[in-house]
Parts: C-alpha cells; structure tokens; sequence
C-alpha cells in the first residue's frame, strides 16, 4: 500500500527517545509546581501534558518537509490568528491577548511562535543562496515585522521582544554573513539606544503607562519599591533564597510563603520559578534549570544532523525559543531584568504556550527521524 506524502516509513532507532524522556520529565516536575502554586489548575496541567503529549507524538510522525510545501499557508495562519484577538479577542487588564473557546483561553501568539519558525525555515532554505541580499534581507524584515507588530499592539511587550531575538537566530543559522550582522548592529544599537532614551520621557508614544512603569521601577528600584513591579520581584528573590538548598517542600502551608502569603499574584504562571526556588530550594531549581538546558542541546544535536538548512533551522528555532523563554523568565524572577510576562517552558501553567511548545518538539522529533545521510 503506498503512504500518503505526508508520512513515511521511519527507523525507531532514530526516534530521539532522550529528548522525550527530558520534556516529559520537566512537565511533570511542572504539574507538581503549578498544584504546589494554585491546586485548582492542577487537573489543566496534567490535561494540557497529555493533550500535548499526544499531538506532540502525532506531528513527529508527520514528515516536516511535506508540512513545509505549505509554508505560506502556515505565515498566513500566524498572521491570521494574531490579528483575530482583535476582533473577536478579550481585554484584560488592558491587553488583548486571549480568545475564549469555551474550555479554554487560547493566546495566538504563543502558537503563532511555533508557525513562525516553520515558515522562516522554509523562506530562508529557498533564499539560501542570497540570503546575503539586501532585497532579500528588507523582505524578511518586512514579513517579521507584520506579526512582531501585531503582538506588540495587544500589547505584548515581552512576547514581541522573545519572537524577534528568535526570528534573528533563525536568519543567523541560515547563513548570515558577519559583515552583515555588523552593519546591522551599527544601526541597531544606536536606534534602541534613542529608542530607550524616548520611552523613559513622559507621554511617550511607543509603550503603555505599565510598561514604561515597569522599566522605570527596574531602574529606580532603591526609590520605588513600594511599587508592584519592584515588590514582586524582590518577594520572587526572598522565596527562592528562603528555600535555601532543599526547599521547604510542595504543598507547604506555612502563612509565610510566597504563594500563601499572596504575595506574587498568579505565582503559577510567570513567578512559577519562585515556587520552584522556595519549595524544591536550590537543588530543584538547578535540576529544572538542567532540563532546559539539556533540551534545548538535544534540539541542536538534532539539528546538525538534519538532512537539509529547513530542518536544522526548525531544530536550533525550536531551542533557542525554549533558551530564551527560559532565561527571560528565570531573569526575572531573579531580578535581572525587568518584570515582564514570559512563561517558563513546560513549567508554567498554560495550555496554549504547553501545547504549541510539544508541537515545536514534535517537528524536532521528525527533522531527527530523517537524519543526514553520509556516504
């Protein structure tokens, strides 16, 4: 019987069953953070885990280079999803992000990360040869900027800011000459720096008043903090410094922790490394920080030996949106930079940002199945 184009016959020896084995472990060690957190949104987690457990099997099973003939289809739908929030989306606290399906919230923008890099794997595997091109380089400006812009006027500061630094590693790994790089960068750097200069006046025109709030409290905070952005990170550094190195265990109900005490709302969303520190101490929070790291190698290993440019920029795509989520989230738990809402990859309570992150690892998985082939 002859198979479909979208399947083939694969090895299960090639089936990168570590990489599994390290996602599904981080994921369960987040179900019991996220019911330590809040234990209504236990029950979800473990859903979403399954759930995406599943597709994330499913879609490895799919052969990524038949999926990415339908590349400009895949930019459409991204574009499409983003810009749905507007009309159909729900405002809260002053954000547009979030579309009610009834069961769920579903946030476009975190699927839309996942779309972005298939569809940029493709684009940059066609212009290999030019992607050195001015023309070349203006058009996938242009068509970064379109959803980078539609996110940024939910507003979603963060998200925007995580999809462009991934956007830019993509066009690196395609081949991106340094030359190249430079000249850019020598009129990046002094454009953010004009552009940091405008954001911090008054009536500024580019952020909204919590965003620059936010910003202003990172660089002020011996003389703001008794604002929320500074009280919430410095009670998110006493609980992960209270939990010394083994933690005060899950589930603790003194009147003192962080998550008790209230004093982080939603600690199981962009605080979840606070629970982690305080409950799980500094042993828990270097095993979870471990994970992530291993798997985002895991993804890169894959990558080198993927059979074509397309493959590999799925792959390094994949990890490097898992690195930098996971940086930024635990930098600000931590104090580092400032407040802003990231979820910790498969840590934090999310259905949409867990589900569309096993889709990722699930086109990783495919690239792996078709290795390179040497002679």
């Amino acid at each position: 019987m002859k198979l479909p184009r979208f399947a083939k016959v694969y090895h299960i020896k090639n089936y990168n069953f570590t990489l599994v084995a390290l996602v599904l472990s981080l994921s369960v060690l987040g179900i019991f953070v996220v019911g330590s957190a809040r234990q209504i949104y236990q029950s979800r987690q473990i859903f979403g885990v399954v759930f995406g457990f599943a597709v994330m099997v499913v879609v490895s099973l799919f052969d990524y280079v038949w999926v990415l003939e339908f590349y400009w289809l895949i930019y459409l739908a991204a574009i499409g999803s983003l810009g749905s929030v507007f009309l159909i989306g729900q405002t809260v606290n002053g954000a547009r992000r979030w579309i009610n399906l009834g069961f769920t919230q579903f946030q476009p923008s975190e699927l839309a990360k996942i779309l972005l890099i298939l569809f940029f794997s493709r684009f940059i595997m066609n212009h290999k040869e030019d992607i050195n091109d001015q023309s070349i380089l203006v058009k996938y400006a242009v068509l970064s900027a379109i959803p980078l812009g539609l996110i940024f006027a939910e507003p979603n500061l963060s998200t925007t800011l995580v999809t462009a630094m991934v956007l830019c590693l993509l066009i690196y790994v395609g081949g991106l000459k340094y030359r190249v790089i430079g000249k850019i960068l020598l009129v990046l750097i002094p454009t953010a720096v004009i552009f940091l200069g405008i954001v911090l006046l008054p009536h500024q025109p580019f952020l909204q008043e919590y965003q620059q709030r936010r910003i202003l409290a990172f660089i002020n905070q011996e003389e703001d903090q008794a604002s929320d952005e500074v009280y919430q990170q410095n009670n998110s550094i006493m609980a992960i410094g209270s939990g010394k190195l083994t933690g005060k265990g899950l589930n603790n109900n003194t009147t003192t922790s962080v998550k008790n005490g209230n004093f982080i709302p939603e600690p199981q969303t962009d605080f979840i490394f606070a629970i982690v520190g305080e409950e799980l101490g500094f042993i828990g929070g270097c095993i979870v920080i471990a994970l992530l790291l291993l798997i985002v190698v895991q993804c890169i290993l894959i990558g080198i030996r993927a059979q074509d440019l397309a493959g590999r920029i799925i792959c390094c795509g994949v990890g490097g949106l898992i690195g930098v989520q996971s940086f930024v989230n635990i930098s600000v738990a931590t104090g580092l930079i400032p407040n802003t809402g990231v979820p910790l990859p498969f840590v934090s309570y999310g259905l949409t940002s867990l589900v569309s992150l096993y889709i990722g690892i699930g086109f990783v998985l495919n690239v792996g199945l078709q290795p390179k082939k040497y002679q």
